[in-house]
């Protein structure tokens, strides 16, 4: 079997410069956020409203301290005075309430409604993706873009709206300060550039240490899902051992990345915190002189120590949204790559494989991989309706690649093949897949029980499904299961053995009712006398269309004809009598007697 050449490593590196990294995340969150304008504005009323809340909070506790709670302890204020300032403060906390909740409600849904639709697209085009762009991925890797980098991308819609509500609480609090007196509103003017600073040189070290954890995110989950996958082989290679340091590795990479971040947020988060509740202190220092001097009002220190107070959650609101911008646009970078991955073959114009017996051609087909490796080149026969041919050839020869162009897994870069006298890129897809059934080697079974794995719509009647069952020779193992065919098999049908698969992969392809059937050495983990069985089985009741992938001589016998590929062209067509005057192909034979590979043959 030819597979894709490996693909190259990604590059998962940020822009240069942390400006760059900054105009680039502003960009991917304008990108989210209109696709859910509704939904961002409503965020952004309630986190404006917050701010102008937060704000008529400090101005009315700076008003009630100068004309309830001070003349309070001179000379008293009426019940009327007091509930009125009572009021207030209450109707200021539920615009703050009222403000909070539209701001996380909405905000909230702005990012699950983004991860929603990206992860859709990022599965959508995975789906749609070719063959060989699975083939030169790791498995863990891809999982990695459909849930980890969609996460990372879109957890900076988190913050937003608050940090952007943040901006607007800092403008109202400078008004607000320099009205309340002017040298107040100089301590807020030093204070508010230093934590930019601060979080500009933040996001300058966290940048690429979060670029690292991501490719790191991605190594643990490609080398979680090998060795769960290959646990197999993994056990009875012995090999454990080197797979647990392989995790081992992978985890400490990925450790030590989010430890070196970790590093970087413990040193400047606390500063972060701390200068506005310094800017408190030196609030209090130049109140207590400006209220000496008679130049300020006690009323006015409380409402500036309040907006201090009040900013300081806040602040720290856009320290995150600050962090969480490298890890956009790293995992957006990532997602991105995927989404431009091309699709692989385009569904046809809609036409229909008419009724009755098919036929199968091969016009000069070619196919070659992208790297311009070629796999086949100039292939050209036919298979009559009704007709068995075997496909016969030393690995790597081009079998299994011609059969999955059959089924538009992917389509020759020259020639045509035809089903039924029509292109098959013309063909409706389902009606190709209807006509068509392509049975592998390695067999795919669904971690469901053994009906379901072989009657995947749900619709064989109990006869139908003992029919197909008897043909591929899988009825008796099913009945001798406990449970018969409501046995579950296990994740990849783990609980069979590999002849077992094959006889239900074989079962599932007789049960759609092909009219071509396309056997790529479908039943090489069977017992031999089992095979002759299932292959006799399939001679005597199907009337499909056959093209089989043979290793051995049973299948070969069970043919009309042969088609001998060598190094992807046709070498020889005929019967197999008659083939044996090839010298190539007699050498392939007498391997196969030996049990041996072809390509390994003297």
């Amino acid at each position: 079997m030819s597979s894709a050449p490996p693909a190259p490593a990604e590059n998962s590196g940020l822009p240069g410069t942390a400006g760059a990294v900054f105009v680039a995340g502003l960009r991917i969150v304008w990108r989210y956020v209109r696709n859910q304008p509704m939904r961002f504005t409503l965020a952004m009323i309630g986190a404006t409203g917050y701010a102008a809340g937060a704000v008529g909070t400090a101005w009315v506790l700076g008003a009630v301290t100068d004309q309830l709670v001070i003349p309070a302890f001179d000379r008293g204020v009426s019940t009327q005075a007091a509930a009125v300032g009572a009021a207030a403060i209450v109707g200021v906390g539920l615009v703050r309430a009222g403000s909070i909740l539209l701001r996380r409600y909405n905000g909230g849904l702005t990012g699950l409604r983004t991860r929603v639709d990206l992860r859709k697209q990022v599965t959508d085009t995975l789906l749609a993706a070719p063959m060989e762009y699975h083939r030169s991925r790791p498995t863990g890797e891809l999982l990695a873009h459909a849930d980890a980098d969609v996460q990372a991308s879109t957890e900076v819609l988190d913050p937003l709206a608050f940090s952007v509500g943040v901006l607007v609480l800092v403008a109202f609090s400078l008004v607000a300060l320099f009205v309340v007196d002017p040298w107040i509103a100089l301590v807020a003017l030093v204070l508010f550039p230093s934590l930019a600073v601060l979080n500009r040189a933040y996001t300058n070290r966290v940048a690429t240490l979060v670029a690292r954890v991501q490719v790191c995110l991605a190594e643990v989950a490609g080398v979680a899902h090998e060795s769960f996958d290959g646990a197999l082989a993994v056990k009875t290679l012995g090999i454990a051992d080197a797979e647990t340091e392989r995790m081992r590795v992978a985890a400490n990479n990925l450790r030590d990345a989010r430890v070196a971040v970790g590093r970087v947020r413990a040193v400047f988060e606390p500063a972060i915190d701390t200068l506005p509740g310094l800017g408190i202190i030196v609030v209090a220092l130049v109140g207590a002189v400006r209220i000496g001097a008679g130049t300020m009002d006690p009323g006015g220190l409380v409402a500036a120590a309040a907006l201090f107070g009040l900013l300081a959650f806040p602040v720290r609101i856009v320290g995150f949204f600050l962090q969480e911008l490298p890890r956009s646009v790293v995992a957006t970078g990532r997602i991105d790559r995927v989404l431009a991955v091309p699709p692989g073959p385009q569904p046809g114009v809609g036409v229909t494989v008419p009724d009755g017996p098919v036929s199968l051609r091969f016009d000069h087909v070619g196919f070659s991989w992208p790297d311009g490796s070629t796999v086949l080149d100039d292939v050209s026969f036919s298979v009559a309706p009704g007709e068995v041919v075997a496909l016969v050839g030393a690995t790597g020869s081009g079998k299994t690649t011609l059969c999955e162009l059959v089924v538009r897994l992917m389509d020759p870069t020259s020639g045509v093949i035809e089903v039924a006298d029509i292109d098959v890129t013309t063909l409706d897809p389902a009606s190709l897949r209807r006509t068509v059934a392509l049975v592998f080697q390695e067999s795919f079974l669904f971690a469901d029980p053994l009906r379901t794995n072989v009657d995947l719509s749900g619709e064989l009647s109990g006869e139908q499904l003992a029919e197909v069952a008897g043909i591929a020779h899988a009825q008796e193992f099913v009945l001798a299961t406990p449970q018969g065919w409501d046995t579950p098999v296990g994740e990849r049908g783990v609980s069979l053995s590999g002849g077992q698969r094959q006889r239900l992969a074989l079962a599932r392809a007789l049960a759609r009712q092909p009219r071509v059937l396309i056997l790529d050495d479908a039943t090489s983990a069977i017992d031999p006398v089992v095979e002759a069985g299932v292959l006799a089985n399939l001679r005597r009741s199907m009337s499909a269309t056959t093209l089989v992938i043979a290793h051995g001589l049973a299948t070969i016998r069970l043919a009309d004809r042969v088609v001998f590929l060598a190094d992807g062209r046709v070498a020889a067509d005929g019967r197999h009598t008659d083939l044996l005057n090839v010298p190539a192909y007699a050498e392939l034979v007498r391997a196969y007697e030996r049990g041996t590979d072809g390509e390994e043959a003297p």
